[in-house]
């Protein structure tokens, strides 16, 4: 049930977010969640998009640097203390969560939440076994 995420690696200086952001609108990608974190010099942008296939074409083919990787995606209730539930699950199964980032969803009273662990099947059978609902790559396109 893994979701595919691009990952882009963008320098740090005015109007490269733009180009990249404009690449994708001119390909026919739709944005559906992104992050980026930065350092002084260059950022990584995170993606989830309408095609990620398609995507990292139109990036590769503008001269983009990007990666594909599988993510987990899980639906958490919009309440005080569930995503601390999900993080506590998982450092009780041993895996570590390297990032994770949240987004707005249709469903209300809930949030999506994007997270990279170590092993994607694992943590996915063990959100699966206490309860989580693990949401697969149609939930947010």
């Amino acid at each position: 049930m893994a979701i595919q995420q691009i990952s882009v690696f963008v320098e740090n200086k005015p109007g490269r977010l733009a180009d990249i952001t404009a690449f994708l609108a001119e390909g026919g990608i739709g944005i559906r969640a992104f992050s980026i974190a930065d350092t002084t010099d260059f950022g990584i942008l995170r993606l989830i998009v309408s095609d990620t296939q398609k995507a990292a074409q139109v990036l590769k083919n503008a001269g983009v640097a990007v990666s594909i990787t599988e993510v987990v995606g899980i639906s958490i209730p919009d309440v005080t203390g569930s995503f601390a539930k999900v993080v506590k699950i998982l450092a009780d199964a041993g895996e570590n969560v390297e990032y994770a980032y949240a987004f707005l969803t249709p469903e209300a009273g809930h949030a999506y939440v994007i997270v990279r662990v170590d092993d994607n099947a694992k943590a996915t059978a063990v959100l699966k076994d206490n309860g989580i609902s693990v949401i697969d790559e149609s939930a947010v396109l």
